[in-house]
């Protein structure tokens, strides 16, 4: 046992209680020097504090801008001014838009210009300091300073200028602004800028890493990858605007004829329990515990509908092909406008009631003054967009296949009478048709039996061609249709005969080849596909431009 005195002796320091060396010069320093860094830095901030502190006690429109949750005494707004309603406006007429900033630059202390946007509409606005408002030159700032994108509420007064805004929409107004505050800020850097995008992108685009990044007047170039990687900032352009808006005016235009001609628009499926249509180039998906596969088409369900004796039937909705094709024409999905009729006399009346469709759907996009202002917008980006050629009569031109095979021939492009043509040489008969008849317009009719789908009618008085036809849009096709084979024992035959042989008894199968076994009308239809039909009126260079949110091989993002 330990002694008092022993207790009292100090005790010897463990090995693990760390050393006890005291901090070197160096090491002194840095931290010194650190610690004087953070005590400026919060001095700079206390100072940056006070001065905004008293710069806003001074603002005597603070309530006219800022945040627009956090803004006093703003007024209740009674009604909403759209851009596009501005070009007719009236002076001194007092309005309140929502806007993006497409554009902000302070000229002054006291005066700062911002260009509002609305879809395609853009307006000159102006902050200037004092006025009816006691605008402040704090106001004037903060105005210059909103960062490019964000959507902002603005009232003002619409004036004249003293020249016309040579660089907006709106070249006859300008908004001068007497209170403009913050609905959502967009972030200062942007992955693309939206006025970038307006300029035409390069038109050989295959996402090279040697594309340039400037263009010869040493502007940004925004490829076609780079727009549908940023698709929200690519979709604000005015272009894309007017491509999306049309694209609507077609589905539209689509159903008011089908109303006009007592079509029912239906809503089949786009999941099936087998890969119909021959088996090839369909997704599969897990459905539950068995497997499924999205449908290429509508096709089977338009004919079943027929055989309800629903007589006329009409859809839009998505067709999917699991095609690995990688071109300016194809997507693994698109949207198809479909259409299914009972044939009374003749085949024709189905072909006749495709091309009556589509010359309405052009001319009323050629006629009407909404749709011809927005092909006008496009136009500045994609020249040629309003250039579509129609034959002046009021019927489409029509061409059997052995007459178009005939005119490549004698063009010196070999073409095989019962081969299918190959992309090339529907161009070159659309040249070769363009030139001769002065339509970019055009159906070919009669196709031969081997190069079309088992369900096709073959021609009564000819087996080898077939009831069947394409529609031509700039010579390239846009619809396939024909005549439906409705008896079930020819069609029967038809799918045994296929190459690879198709079970009609079979799951995938038995559902529509039983429609036919309890008695069906004659009746035909067609598929058009609405991306190619816009890409094609407007001459756009990818069909990519026509699709908002487009899937190929490659892209299944955004």
């Amino acid at each position: 046992m330990a002694s008092q005195g022993d207790r009292d002796l100090p005790s010897r320091a463990r090995e693990d209680e760390g050393d006890t060396t005291a901090p070197s010069k160096n090491s002194l320093k840095k931290a010194n020097k650190e610690k004087g860094k953070a005590e400026r830095a919060a001095k700079r901030q206390e100072l940056e504090r006070q001065q905004k502190e008293q710069a806003d006690a001074n603002d005597t429109s603070m309530h006219l801008h800022g945040p627009i949750q956090s803004a006093t005494d703003r007024r209740p707004v009674q009604r909403f001014t759209e851009l596009a309603e501005l070009y007719d406006a009236k002076e001194d007429q007092e309005v309140t838009v929502d806007a993006r900033i497409h554009n902000a630059r302070v000229q002054s202390a006291k005066l700062a210009f911002l260009v509002l946007r609305e879809e395609a509409h853009t307006i000159q606005a102006v902050i200037a300091e004092g006025g009816i408002n006691q605008i402040s030159r704090q106001m004037v700032k903060w105005c210059g300073g909103i960062n490019a994108e964000s959507i902002v509420r603005a009232t003002g007064l619409v004036k004249q200028p003293k020249e016309p805004v040579t660089s907006t929409s709106i070249s006859n107004f300008e908004l001068h602004i007497e209170s403009i505050y913050l609905v959502s800020e967009a972030a200062q850097m942007l992955p693309v800028q939206v006025k970038d995008c307006m300029r035409a992108p390069p038109m050989n685009d295959d996402d090279s890493k040697d594309e340039p990044e400037m263009d010869s007047q040493g502007l940004p170039v925004v490829s076609l990858n780079a727009r549908l990687n940023n698709r929200v900032l690519d979709g604000r352009t005015a272009a894309s605007q007017a491509i999306f808006q049309l694209q609507s005016g077609i589905s539209h235009l689509f159903i008011e004829y089908m109303n006009q001609n007592r079509f029912t628009w239906i809503n089949s499926s786009r999941l099936a329990g087998a890969a119909t249509e021959g088996g090839a180039g369909v997704f599969e998906v897990k459905y539950f515990d068995t497997k499924a596969y999205l449908t290429q088409s509508p096709q089977f369900f338009k004919q079943m509908a027929i055989a309800m004796d629903m007589k006329r039937v009409c859809e839009i909705g998505p067709v999917f092909r699991a095609e690995n094709s990688n071109t300016h024409r194809h997507l693994t999905e698109f949207t198809g406008l479909d259409f299914e009729m009972v044939i009374k006399n003749d085949y024709h009346e189905v072909l006749s009631f495709g091309e009556k469709l589509m010359l309405y759907i052009i001319r009323n996009l050629q006629q009407r003054a909404e749709f011809k202002r927005l092909t006008q917008v496009v136009d500045q980006i994609f020249p040629g967009a309003g250039d579509f050629k129609l034959p002046s009569e009021d019927s489409a031109l029509r061409l059997t296949f052995a007459d178009a095979v005939k005119l490549l021939n004698d063009a010196g492009i070999e073409a095989g009478e019962f081969d299918d043509l190959s992309t090339s040489q529907e161009k070159a008969l659309g040249r070769i048709i363009g030139e001769k008849y002065g339509t970019d317009f055009y159906t070919i009719d009669k196709y031969p039996s081997a190069v079309r789908p088992f369900y096709t009618m073959p021609d009564p008085t000819n087996p080898k061609v077939s009831n069947s036809y394409d529609f031509f849009m700039r010579g390239q096709e846009i619809m396939s249709g024909a005549q439906r084979i409705h008896d079930y024992n020819q069609l029967c035959e038809r799918m045994k005969a296929n190459d690879p042989p198709l079970d009609p008894s079979s799951e995938g199968f038995r559902h529509y080849t039983d429609a036919f076994k309890y008695g069906c009308a004659p009746h035909g239809g067609g598929g058009l596909g609405l991306n190619r039909i816009l890409q094609f009126y407007l001459g756009l260079p990818d069909i990519r431009f026509a699709t908002m949110f487009p899937r190929d091989p490659g892209r299944l993002a955004p």
